[in-house]
């Protein structure tokens, strides 16, 4: 693996080809059989509702807001029918903070979807909606996620770590978990046999260092636990948003490759890293699979939160497997831990 002070070398370099190359070769090693891999599933927000006013986020509303909600269970399960009828396999379910669910709701919806929908995979709850889960319940963090668990809680989606930095934390989203409270929901779902995926929020006005200390973060706890399947990175999305008003440049695509293919570097302890379509477009992430990248993520039927804040590219699953073919790939679903016992 490479050294701190050698991705940040990158960082600094012109030679956006060369550094394409370098992780495309490391991308090979990991995936010499050529596949690109995708996943049908669907995003559901169960409530928009939130008490934590991240200034990146276009989709909360303040409790009371007459726009906030709480989804009704029939409208979740219509939800996961849609997804079934068109090839599904998982749900991606996440929402606000909401001071007044305890986890016995949390629990009560998990169960009623496994009841319903067996081998539907739950992919739920982000780390902070987890701590918070803990804290309204009044429960340590690990027995809010083994509760969570025992309900019918499959894997943990990487979101709320935007930059794992505190001083980036305390000015984009300072009432929201601190960077070790981040890790230690991760560090506890890998304790206790459950995946979980890694995220990053960037150009949100962080330095090169601050981009590395998230890195850096996010290989030590892999180091130790093992239990990340996936670095997911993207850029930060500003319209719509107050903290859109005062980052001054918006990541340009050539950013978003070079940090792309340094992620997939610095991590090679982490399998998978996914090219990001929903905030990048098709064009973008198809080069990405030549920079590091062997995943394009979900056709996404449903995405409210990044659209929220401005991101309205779209993809069917016909145009997912073209940007895929036509990169040199093989196209292949996959289920939410990579798994790829799907025909090509």
């Amino acid at each position: 693996m490479i050294t701190r002070e050698q991705a940040i070398e990158l960082f600094e370099s012109d030679d956006l080809i060369g550094i394409g190359m370098a992780a495309d070769a490391v991308r090979r090693r990991l995936h010499p059989e050529g596949v690109v891999t995708y996943i049908i599933d669907r995003n559901i927000n169960y409530t928009n509702f939130c008490t934590e006013y991240c200034t990146f986020c276009a989709f909360y509303r303040p409790l009371g807001h007459p726009e906030g909600y709480i989804l009704p269970r029939e409208a979740i399960f219509a939800k996961i029918e849609e997804t079934i009828a068109l090839g599904g396999t998982g749900i991606l379910m996440q929402g606000g903070l909401h001071p007044d669910l305890k986890i016995d709701w949390y629990e009560d919806l998990l169960r009623s979807i496994k009841d319903r929908f067996p081998h539907v995979w739950l992919h739920c709850f982000s780390a902070p909606e987890i701590l918070n889960i803990a804290e309204v319940s009044g429960l340590s963090l690990r027995d809010t996620i083994a509760r969570l668990h025992d309900a019918g809680l499959d894997s943990i989606p990487g979101g709320g770590a935007e930059i794992l930095d505190d001083e980036v934390r305390h000015r984009i989203s300072r009432l929201k978990c601190n960077t070790e409270e981040w890790l230690a929901v991760h560090r506890t779902a890998h304790e206790l046999g459950l995946r979980t995926t890694a995220t990053m929020m960037f150009g949100c006005g962080e330095t090169i260092e601050q981009r590395m200390n998230h890195l850096e973060r996010v290989r030590r706890l892999q180091e130790e636990t093992g239990g990340f399947t996936a670095f997911i990175p993207w850029t930060f999305q500003p319209e719509n948003t107050s903290l859109g008003r005062t980052v001054k440049e918006e990541a340009t695509a050539v950013e978003y490759l070079k940090t792309l293919a340094i992620s997939r570097i610095y991590l090679e302890n982490i399998p998978n890293v996914q090219a990001s379509w929903v905030t990048q477009g098709l064009k973008t992430c198809q080069i990405g699979l030549r920079f590091g990248a062997n995943d394009v993520g979900s056709i996404m039927i449903e995405e409210n939160v990044v659209s929220a804040a401005g991101a309205r590219n779209q993809a069917s699953e016909e145009e997912l497997r073209r940007i895929i073919r036509d990169a040199g790939f093989i196209p292949r679903q996959r289920d939410t831990l990579y798994r790829t016992y799907f025909l090509a």
